[in-house]
């Protein structure tokens, strides 16, 4: 059947399985707006507030469902405010498609109206991209960009098309989806060697990343470390991959992470990596996490070879997909019971329990303990990034994966609102984000799109009047020299809520943030509550920059690097 390319655009997305995407329309996109709206009784488009907004949204989608999530904008300005989007995709391995119009051929290389090389500026960070020289290749390359995102180690790819593609006509002939590309399958010696070394260990610890929850292996994950009695951590990424109520999960380890679970990482004769790349927010000084683990095994388990000893030295490499090697080593282990590290890590978590009790009213820690008692185990969870993106992670219960939705890689602020978005529509459940007054001063006009779908959404402004992960750091290490964080803004969020048409709740005890938070919950839009906490709460432990494990920071008194 023939049809013009705009068309063609539309049926391969329906080909893919697609049923929603998030865009702008501009001028190099109006044919495929046009054929948007030809085809709007078979896929939905959801406006957005802003191109950048619209990509978190196709992230939040992709994350909540592990589908590929699709964002359309037009050239130009269109095209390089899904940026930030795309590089947060793809440094948090989320499967994407960016489809973005340009001038046409004609015009290309001209300094044309709104022209702008985007493959050449997100060649960096997409898997792939594509400029569409002929009509003939349009519905091919799309299919392929499609595979690339989901196939191994997920990402975005970005597929740019000239409007005179969009214009031209072609013959169009349906296809079967391809399957994700084949990837190798682990070594088995190298599996053997690493079983070998699960045998040998004496305290072993199972360090999840997000590749556990990419590849869908989390309960194979949970297996493993029931057979070989292992304690677990896990990175940022890595949260939801395992209940935090299980018995044998310390919590995040790392910068910010659960001072029990980055303790026995450091004590460990044994870390088995799953899916996890090491990063320095994970491991601080990785030459000194080096030197302290080299008398530790490391077996680090990934489906890309560049994460293979990129940050830390693995003892051995086991290359190849989760599933598989997961799978593999299951078969090869016997039942395996170490109750001495198990006391030694107890001890750990009595001591990370004997913190100071909290005293002001709106305290960080009980606001994230009262949403989890409101909250169902399905419900998502989104973050912006800073302070309170650090206490959901230590506080929050998960039991579910993908339900806690998060930038990693690249720390966006302002990703969740858009990400909230689409992991609401995505899931069709009430979402939660949770957001810093600076996050949210980043995206929040993204609110007016969330009120346009009268979208369940509730959003907790946990608001200190300051940037507090920079302002932390300006108390820990700089002297308090508080330059540029204290925000001093007259923004009122109540009435800037209603502005929106959505409803607005300053609460400034917990007694009345539960009560909103349980309101919102009975109500149908979103839902913006106001939570005041005082500037100088910090998120503890803390890692100095630079240091390792043994020079964790873990209360107040350790204020000594002013």
């Amino acid at each position: 059947m023939k049809r013009n390319g705009a068309q063609i655009v539309i049926e391969t997305l329906l080909e893919q399985g697609v049923d929603t995407v998030f865009g702008y329309p501009g001028g190099q996109v109006v044919n495929l707006y046009d054929a948007l709206y030809e085809y709007s009784g078979r896929i939905r488009h959801i406006l957005t507030a802003h191109e950048q907004g619209a990509a978190h949204a196709a992230d939040g989608f992709a994350r909540a469902t592990g589908k590929v999530g699709v964002v359309i904008a037009t050239s130009g300005p269109g095209a390089t405010n899904l940026v930030t989007g795309i590089a947060t995709a793809m440094l948090d391995s989320v499967p994407m498609i960016a489809i973005t119009g340009n001038v046409p051929r004609s015009q290309i290389g001209r300094d044309s109206f709104q022209e702008v090389d985007i493959t050449g500026i997100t060649l960096p960070i997409t898997k792939h991209n594509y400029f569409i020289h002929n009509i003939s290749e349009l519905a091919d390359s799309i299919r392929e960009g499609f595979r690339i995102a989901r196939s191994g180690r997920p990402g975005p790819v970005l597929i740019d098309i000239p409007k005179d593609i969009q214009t031209a006509e072609s013959e169009f002939t349906p296809r079967p989806v391809d399957p994700p590309f084949p990837v190798r399958k682990p070594d088995p010696a190298r599996l053997s060697r690493a079983a070998e070394a699960i045998r040998a260990c004496k305290r072993p610890y199972l360090y999840l990343g997000g590749g556990v929850i990419r590849s869908e292996t989390w309960e194979l994950a949970a297996k493993l470390a029931e057979r070989i009695d292992a304690v677990v951590g896990c990175s940022l990424m890595g949260l939801g991959a395992i209940p935090t109520d299980n018995p044998r999960f310390l919590g995040m380890e790392g910068m910010h992470g659960h001072y029990a679970s980055s303790m026995a990482q450091s004590r460990a004769d044994l870390i088995l990596a799953v899916g996890v790349r090491f990063s320095d927010r994970a491991t601080g000084n990785t030459d000194r996490f080096n030197r302290h683990m080299r008398d530790a095994t490391i077996i680090h388990m990934d489906i890309d070879l560049a994460e293979i000893d990129k940050n830390v030295s693995s003892t051995i490499a086991v290359l190849g997909d989760l599933q598989d090697s997961l799978a593999a080593l299951l078969d090869a282990l016997e039942p395996q019971t170490h109750p001495e590290w198990r006391a030694e890590v107890d001890a750990l978590q009595r001591e990370e329990a004997r913190r100071p009790a909290e005293t002001v009213a709106l305290a960080p820690r009980s606001l994230i303990r009262a949403i989890n008692r409101s909250v169902n185990d399905d419900t998502p969870i989104v973050t912006d990034v800073g302070q309170h993106q650090m206490w959901a992670a230590q506080y929050c219960n998960l039991k579910t994966p993908r339900t806690f939705l998060t930038s990693g890689g690249l720390g966006t602020m302002g990703f969740g609102m858009g990400a909230a978005i689409g992991a609401c529509l995505a899931t069709g459940r009430r979402t939660v984000l949770i957001t810093g007054d600076g996050s949210f001063g980043m995206n929040l006009n993204e609110l007016a799109t969330a009120v346009t779908y009268d979208l369940p959404l509730t959003v907790v402004i946990v608001d200190n009047g300051v940037l507090g992960m920079v302002r932390q750091w300006q108390t820990l290490f700089f002297g308090k020299r508080y330059a540029s964080t204290t925000l001093d803004r007259k923004t009122d969020f109540v009435k800037l809520a209603e502005a929106f048409g959505a409803k607005g709740i300053r609460a400034e005890s917990l007694e009345i943030f539960e009560e909103a938070f349980r309101e919102a919950f009975r109500s149908r839009g979103p839902v913006v509550i106001d939570c005041p906490i005082g500037r100088d709460e910090m998120v503890l432990p803390m890692l100095p920059p630079g240091g390792s494990f043994d020079e964790m920071i873990t209360g107040k008194e350790d204020d000594a690097h002013e």
